[in-house]
């Protein structure tokens, strides 16, 4: 029987501090693009790593949600139900993007990857915790072979490209799959031991910080609001001749 999908506040809370980090980000982005500030975050450091160490956390934390979504409720329906609201949020992502940035929108980036992934992964989660191996090694492969083949869309929504592609935001399935999988390998471990939290983790579980908790429960709609509230008033402050 499927029994309610418990919250974890401790998952919700690495899930909000990402969506901070991100926000933070978003924002020096927005101050870059009006022009308040002069860099380079898509090709320089540490804006580059920076990047890729939210990605990272929100990903694995992917794979920790659908092991545990999945151990509470096996049924495909509730499955699609979210899927289907990761994939419209995606679609509205690429429309948006499209309207600010034209050639440059967004048409493969982490909701997009997220809605893939979770296609892909859904039948893995019965390896259990060998997910984590095999999350390794195709990271492996994604930063370690690369082919000029994959170059052209749409097969760059793999990876393995040589050059990246004219885009805003662009999370390929390859290496970043990866991380996915050794979430999902994490959390088989973590749910053997009956979900527990660990003594040093308990009090940020028990008393976890209430921001975090909001933007980690509430964090698709975060990030779909986020962006045009943040270029929203970076746009009228610019308009105010600041």
């Amino acid at each position: 029987m499927n029994r309610p999908a418990p919250r974890l506040p401790l998952v919700d809370v690495l899930r909000g501090f990402a969506v901070a980090q991100m926000i933070v980000y978003h924002f020096i982005y927005d101050l870059n693009y009006f022009g308040w500030v002069t860099l380079r975050m898509l090709s320089d450091q540490p804006w580059v790593g920076w990047r890729a160490g939210i990605v990272t956390q929100f990903l694995l934390l992917v794979g920790v949600g659908l092991v545990l979504r999945t151990s509470f409720k096996p049924g495909l329906a509730d499955f699609w139900r979210r899927w289907a609201q990761i994939a419209g949020a995606a679609l509205l992502v690429s429309v948006g993007s499209a309207a600010v940035f034209g050639p440059r929108f967004i048409w493969f980036g982490i909701l997009h990857f997220v809605a893939a992934a979770l296609v892909l992964a859904r039948p893995l989660v019965r390896l259990g915790p060998w997910n984590a191996l095999l999350g390794i090694a195709v990271i492996a492969l994604g930063l370690l072979y690369s082919h000029p083949i994959f170059n052209e869309t749409p097969a760059n929504i793999i990876g393995l490209v040589t050059r990246k592609p004219k885009t805003e935001d662009y999370v390929p399935l390859l290496p970043w799959f990866g991380v996915v999988l050794i979430g999902a390998g994490l959390a088989a471990i973590w749910q053997r031991r009956g979900w527990s939290v660990v003594p040093a983790l308990r009090r940020l579980n028990d008393k976890p910080p209430q921001l975090l908790l909001f933007l980690g429960t509430w964090a698709l709609s975060v990030y779909l609001l986020h962006q045009p509230i943040l270029m929203g008033v970076l746009w009228l402050a610019r308009r105010m001749g600041l």
